[in-house]
C-alpha cells in the first residue's frame, strides 16, 4: 500500500523555517520532519511513498537522493568518481522504502495535488496524510477501522492540542496550570486518512481544496467515516508548535516516536 504525503504547501504561518526550505524539511532531532512521518507507518511495515511536491521541492528531492549516501561509509575513487558502499555509518539500519517524488506544482491546492497522483496510485487503496504533523498513531488499527466499514474514506478525527496555557483557578488564585491538550475542544481534521480510488472521481482539478467539496460530498454521500484518536497528536503551523515537538525529542521519550 502507497503513503501519499502532502508536502507542496507554502508553510507561511511557519516563515521563519520555510523562507529557505519547504515545512516537510524543518528538522526534529536532526532529521526532517518528513522521515518522522515516514518512520510513523513504516514501524507498521508500510514503506512504499508518494511525496507530492511543490514549493521548494528540491529540498526534499536532495534530501532522498543524499540520504544512503550520507547514512553509510563509503569509499570514493576521485580517478573515476565510482562509490563503494562500505556499510551504515551508524548502529541502526538505514531505511528500506521506496519514494516517489512527484512535482504536482506550486500553486496547485491539496485536492489538485491527489488528482495529479492518479497514475502513481492507480486502482489502489492508499493512506494520505500531510506532511506538517505527528501522532503516535496505531496505523495498522486505522486500516483496520477502515477495512470494517467498506467506504470510500476515512479521516483521522484528533482533538486540537491548546495553543495556549490552560489555567485552572481556587479564587483568584491558580490552581492549577497546564498544557494537556483540550479535551473539551471539539474534534478535527488531523489527517492520516485511508482512501480507496474512487475518492479521484470526487476531486475536480488542480484548484479543487481537498478539505473542501471532496470531503464534504464524501460526508454527504455517506462515505466518509472518522476514527478517533484520542492521544497525541501536534501540527506544525507555527514557531511554538515546532519547538514543543523539538522539546519533546530531546526529552529521549517523543509520543510520536513509534518505533
Amino acid at each position: 500500500m502507497k503513503v501519499v504525503i502532502l508536502a507542496g504547501g507554502l508553510g507561511t504561518r511557519l516563515a521563519e523555517e520555510t523562507e529557505v526550505r519547504p515545512k516537510p524539511m524543518v528538522e526534529i532531532g536532526g532529521l526532517p520532519l518528513i522521515w518522522h512521518i515516514m518512520k510513523i507507518y513504516s514501524s507498521h511495515g508500510i514503506r512504499d511513498f508518494v511525496v507530492a511536491l511543490g514549493y521548494k521541492g528540491e529540498h526534499i528531492k536532495r534530501f532522498f537522493l543524499d540520504y544512503s549516501a550520507m547514512s553509510a561509509s563509503l569509499r570514493v575513487s576521485t580517478a573515476d568518481g565510482s562509490v563503494e558502499y562500505l556499510g551504515n555509518a551508524s548502529s541502526g539500519a538505514r531505511e528500506d522504502w521506496s519514494v516517489e517524488l512527484i512535482d504536482t506544482g506550486l500553486e496547485t491546492q491539496t485536492g489538485g495535488r491527489v488528482r495529479r497522483l492518479a497514475n502513481v496510485i492507480g486502482d489502489e487503496r492508499f493512506m494520505l496524510t500531510y506532511g506538517d504533523g505527528v501522532a503516535d498513531i496505531d496505523v495498522t488499527e486505522l486500516l483496520k477501522f477502515h477495512e470494517t466499514h467498506g467506504k470510500l474514506a476515512t479521516v483521522t478525527a484528533v482533538r486540537p492540542p491548546s495553543r495556549f496555557g490552560g489555567l485552572v483557578f481556587d479564587g483568584e488564585k491558580v490552581g492549577e496550570f497546564s498544557e494537556k491538550p483540550q479535551i473539551g475542544e471539539g474534534w478535527i481534521n488531523g489527517g492520516f486518512f485511508v482512501m480507496e480510488p474512487r475518492v479521484l472521481d470526487y476531486i475536480e482539478s488542480s484548484e479543487t481544496i481537498l478539505e473542501k467539496e471532496p470531503l464534504e460530498r464524501l460526508a454527504r454521500d455517506g462515505q466518509l467515516m472518522a476514527y478517533k484518536h484520542d492521544s497525541f497528536w501536534q501540527p506544525t503551523d507555527t514557531l511554538r508548535e515546532l519547538q514543543i515537538l523539538r522539546s519533546l525529542w530531546d526529552s529521549g521519550t517523543p509520543p510520536w516516536k513509534t518505533w
